[in-house]
């Protein structure tokens, strides 16, 4: 995990106006939000790496309720056309979504199904897909 997450800060674009990372009192509102606790390692991710810029997918992000990547939106939204309340959202792809469940596993739900291929942590997942994208 460690090492994903300084490769991905090493990676980061330098923008105009950079991400925040949130504070736990943001990912407690989060959570509350969408009535279910966040799995660990979305957390870690939230916590220590949801400022980086990279590649062409936008992981979601708790610190502005304003953004597009906003956790609690983006979940809502997914719920909204289909993706079942047990998921999380972690990533949009047009009306696709990277979703990950409360044991950590992460999975590509779309129009009404989960496809086969599965991660089993979310930082499998950032190495082998978003650090790829």
């Amino acid at each position: 995990m460690h090492e994903i997450i300084e490769q991905l800060q090493e990676l980061s674009e330098t923008v105009p106006i950079p991400l925040e990372l949130p504070t736990f009192e943001q990912i407690v509102v989060v959570e509350e939000e969408i009535l279910m606790p966040l799995p660990p390692e979305l957390k870690e991710y939230l916590l220590y790496a949801s400022d980086v810029i990279y590649g062409s997918l936008e992981p979601v992000t708790a610190s502005d309720p304003y953004s597009h990547t906003y956790l609690a939106e983006v979940t809502a939204y997914a719920w909204s056309i289909g993706m079942s309340r047990e998921y999380v959202a972690i990533c949009q792809q047009g009306n696709s979504f990277y979703c990950i469940d409360q044991e950590g596993q992460v999975m590509l739900w779309s129009e009404d199904e989960l496809e086969s291929e599965t991660w089993e942590s979310f930082w499998q997942w950032a190495e082998h897909v978003w650090l790829q994208s």
